[in-house]
């Protein structure tokens, strides 16, 4: 999208629009493209649910983002949207990526080649010392490290890096997490760069990390995973990596050691096996600053145009279950364009009646 000079109307309109009921980043975009401004996009939004069948929807109260706006301020953070030019290229084309995020640092830090470095909490100490050492070799090398501030391995990677590393957090911007990293959070966004998705005053809750760590994907070229137990969050970080066309490393450990049982299980389905932050730098010096496989950006092409035949919410609904299904598949069922459909879906999103999934596919909320 081409960037553009935002008045102040406009961006606060930008961000009560994001912390509305239902929400997400998906429907963010649409109502920008369907409305030309969020201006318009809150002052539709009670209609557009309405259609959706919910009545009394209410847009975030102006009050609370006025106080929104002041603690990112009185934290010393600024606002970063999606089309301004210092928004990380990396991080826009993928999918889902946040259309707002505060920040506190060097923005241009993310413009610089980076790496995603994550691991077990409860890493064990060679472990640790293993991620600090890569960290420092690889900021050495001219790469900037990217990793979530968590314990055990994510603080060693930061501590290694410094000043060339950048925290992304799950919760607000002013709020320390866990309460052991302040320091180093501070530090973070003082010296190098800092970054949250989630408004000042969030406490980090369990749905936050799985956002969080697909900031922490999206700003790199690649993820190595140090150390982790299966199921664990680190996992979730290399999934997102690989579906987004990056580079997934792993470090081999120890198979009586469940804290490596992660790592073994992603080299077995096909992760690159790293030894050194050498192994590292010589897969990433080929990466051409494009994801081997990226998301297509939805343009004005998927937009409603009042000319066509109308989808109803009620017909969609009657097609979805809570399994997920592709948008595709609803427009051959319907028979309306592309555009009805998600204008439709839109209505049930922001009425709460509709959940959205990876790849385009949707569900019942």
């Amino acid at each position: 999208m081409t960037a553009v000079a935002l008045t102040q109307d406009e961006a606060f309109a930008r961000i009560r629009l994001l912390r509305s009921a239902n929400i997400g980043p998906v429907s963010y975009a649409q109502l920008l493209h369907r409305f030309g401004s969020a201006v318009e996009a809150v002052a539709a939004l009670p209609d557009l649910a309405a259609r959706g069948a919910k009545r009394n929807y209410k847009p975030a109260p102006r009050e609370k983002i006025e106080r929104e706006v002041e603690a990112t301020r009185k934290a010393r953070a600024r606002y970063l949207f999606h089309d301004q030019p210092d928004y990380p290229a990396l991080l826009a084309a993928m999918e889902g990526a946040p259309p707002i995020v505060t920040m506190r640092g060097d923005i241009a830090l993310a413009a610089k080649p980076c790496v995603a470095m994550v691991g077990a909490r409860n890493a064990s100490a060679a472990a640790v010392k293993l991620a600090r050492d890569f960290a420092r070799e690889l900021s050495e090398e001219g790469f900037v490290v990217v990793s979530g501030l968590a314990k055990g391995i994510d603080g060693a990677c930061h501590e290694g890096a410094m000043p060339a590393t950048i925290g992304v957090i799950a919760s607000g911007i002013d709020i320390a997490y866990p309460p052991q990293h302040a320091k180093l959070q501070e530090q973070i966004a003082s010296e190098a760069l800092l970054i949250a998705e989630e408004a000042p005053g969030t406490e980090p809750r369990g749905q936050q990390f799985p956002k969080r760590n697909r900031i922490i994907a999206g700003l790199a070229m690649g993820t190595v995973v140090v150390e982790a137990a299966p199921k664990s969050g680190s996992l979730i970080t290399a999934r997102l990596a690989g579906e987004a066309g990056r580079e997934v490393m792993a470090v081999p450990g120890h198979p009586a050691d469940s804290r490596s049982q992660g790592c073994n299980q992603l080299i077995r389905e096909g992760a690159v096996l790293v030894q050194s932050a050498a192994d590292i730098v010589e897969l990433l010096s080929g990466f051409d600053g494009q994801p081997r496989s990226s998301v297509q950006e939805q343009g004005p092409g998927w937009l409603y145009n009042e000319s066509e035949p109308e989808v109803s919410a009620d017909s969609v609904v009657d097609l979805l279950s809570t399994a997920p299904v592709a948008v595709d598949e609803l427009v051959r069922q319907t028979g309306g364009t592309h555009g009805a459909v998600q204008m439709a879906l839109l209505e049930l999103e922001i009425a709460g009646r509709l959940q959205r999934h990876a790849g385009g596919r949707v569900s019942l909320g």
